[in-house]
């Protein structure tokens, strides 16, 4: 079976267009495994994201925290926080039903800068566990596997169940009464970390040094490694690294370039080295990794 391949953009926000031609609203099923990368890349994205987990565990990594959602269970993700995903049980794969919403869509025009905008711009609501156990995490969960239902069917006004489910889920959240905070700093530290990531994104296969990602994000070299631990949980060059033996796993699925080729052209200046790092990643060597995927064997869990 060919691979999903995750979609982002230099920026690292999600490519998918969220929506179906009348509604700014996406619902499907996720599997974590039948993604070329074997998990979720880090992304982000304008729309507000409910997640019900229908099977498996999995760790969501969203913005410095890491979170185990089981299966029952959900998580809110809002607009603009970058987050990733990776299956915890090794013996079970890990599925989720993903709802997108564009913040727009979800009140009146003249009620969004009263019930919308304040959650969407707070900064200490970046995430939001949501419990089966509770009664407005119910409520979610059930309206979530409601809308996948619904935009299935497509019965007459759907579009008005569709919404009114909606609204009934973000009401509850905005009743469960959160003390909203607005942090300028926090603002600022993540705008820094998306350009710093986005100039990666630009230019990995150019060779990166620690002083030039620390200048694009203003920041102190140690500033800098402080920021990438604490947000995702690893130093700068690490993730230069990481992101360049992802980058080669999507030519060894796509081209018939050699492995010396795509060495070079995702930042290596040695095969050797590329493949002692690819392995030390994935699991396996360039070549056994590309075979795999060309019979469409599913890949044994690698690292990020």
């Amino acid at each position: 079976m060919r691979k999903i391949e995750f979609g982002i953009n230099q920026q690292l926000k999600e490519l998918t267009e969220h929506r179906t031609d009348d509604l700014s609203i996406a619902c499907y099923k996720t599997t974590i495994a039948e993604h070329v990368q074997g998990y979720i890349p880090l992304h982000w994205h304008d729309e507000l994201q409910f997640v019900a987990v229908i099977q498996g565990k999995i760790l969501f990594y969203i913005n410095e925290m890491q979170l185990e959602v089981t299966n029952g269970n959900g998580v809110f993700i809002n607009s603009g926080i970058l987050h990733m995903a990776e299956d915890l049980n090794e013996g079970e794969q890990g599925s989720y039903l993903c709802l997108n919403v564009a913040p727009q869509s979800l009140v009146p025009v003249e009620l969004n800068m009263k019930y919308v905008q304040p959650y969407v711009t707070a900064t200490n609501l970046p995430f939001l566990l949501i419990e089966g156990s509770s009664s407005w995490g119910k409520q979610v969960l059930q309206g979530i596997a409601r809308v996948r239902k619904e935009m299935e069917e497509q019965s007459p006004y759907y579009e008005l169940n569709v919404a009114a489910t909606l609204l009934e889920i973000w009401k509850g959240l905005v009743m469960n009464g959160y003390s909203l905070e607005h942090n300028s700093a926090d603002m600022i530290r993540n705008k820094r970390m998306k350009d710093m990531l986005m100039w990666i994104h630009q230019n990995y296969a150019e060779p990166l040094r620690l002083e030039d990602i620390a200048k694009v994000g203003q920041l102190s070299r140690a500033e800098t490694c402080r920021n990438f631990k604490q947000i995702l949980r690893t130093t700068p060059m690490q993730y230069v690294l990481d992101y360049r033996i992802r980058k080669s796993t999507e030519l060894l699925c796509f081209s018939q370039h050699s492995i010396t080729q795509i060495a070079y052209e995702v930042g290596f200046n040695s095969t050797s080295y590329f493949i002692d790092q690819f392995r030390k990643i994935m699991k396996r060597t360039p070549l056994q990794y590309r075979r795999e995927m060309q019979k469409g064997k599913q890949p044994v869990e690698g690292g990020k």
